[in-house]
């Protein structure tokens, strides 16, 4: 090849690429565009939601392992309603004043909380599947439509030489990169963050176990839990 001829070659541009893209390829890589942005909002929205829970779960257990009644407890949950395991806390508290309480009852109430700390801590997380799942087939929808677009042009040009028809092999192609681009890091983000969310339910899971033991050993008179509403709003005024 004549090195002449090869420096003369038009080097790859894909945002021209991109810019040049009409009709379908457009509007696919349009919606790809959206997908990648939304990948990196849901990524930091995540982990910023993670690292907040994180931390306010760490602040709980560790005034959570002095409590030695049940009556310190439910305390510290009203002070730490912001870490998912002292809302699991408030909710064993209002049935806490029942009569002939028993560690299953108590156990079955902290698995129903923890159902909804898990809808709670996994909200956006489909929206992130869906993409990684769905984008590398838009893009490849893209590139059979621009495939087509080529060998359309090939019947009314009546030939097949790469003017004719490298533009719309680049529009396909380039969808399908966009598709790529799209799909890997979301799902990076959706591995990474299901294994945080993972390991943040687990640890609130084992610790629940201890929390309906100190409860079923401490028995309260009816309103426990109201009193340690109360002491709570009191201290913070």
């Amino acid at each position: 090849m004549d090195p002449a001829a090869a420096s003369k070659a038009p080097a790859l541009d894909p945002i021209q690429l991109v810019l040049g893209a009409s009709g379908v390829v457009l509007v696919v890589l349009s919606l790809l565009a959206v997908a990648s942005v939304l990948v990196w909002l849901i990524w930091f929205l995540k982990t910023a939601q993670l690292g907040r829970l994180r931390s306010a779960e760490r602040n709980f257990e560790l005034e959570a392992e002095t409590a030695e009644r049940a009556k310190d407890l439910i305390a510290m949950a009203f002070k730490h309603k912001d870490a998912p395991g002292a809302r699991v806390v408030v909710e064993l508290s209002k049935r806490h004043h029942q009569r002939g309480l028993s560690s299953e009852l108590l156990s079955a109430v902290a698995k129903r909380a923890l159902a909804t700390e898990q809808q709670r801590v996994t909200s956006l997380m489909p929206t992130l599947s869906s993409i990684a799942a769905a984008s590398p087939f838009v893009g490849l929808f893209g590139t059979v439509w621009g495939i087509m677009q080529a060998f359309l042009r090939i019947g009314v040009e009546k030939s097949a030489s790469l003017p004719v028809v490298a533009p719309a092999i680049g529009e396909a192609l380039i969808a399908t990169a966009v598709g790529l681009v799209a799909a890997i890091p979301a799902t990076i983000a959706y591995n990474y963050v299901d294994k945080r969310i993972a390991d943040l339910l687990e640890e609130v899971t084992s610790s629940s176990e201890a929390w309906v033991e100190v409860l079923v050993a401490d028995p309260a008179d009816g309103g426990q839990a109201l009193h340690a509403q109360a002491a709570y709003g009191h201290q913070r005024r």
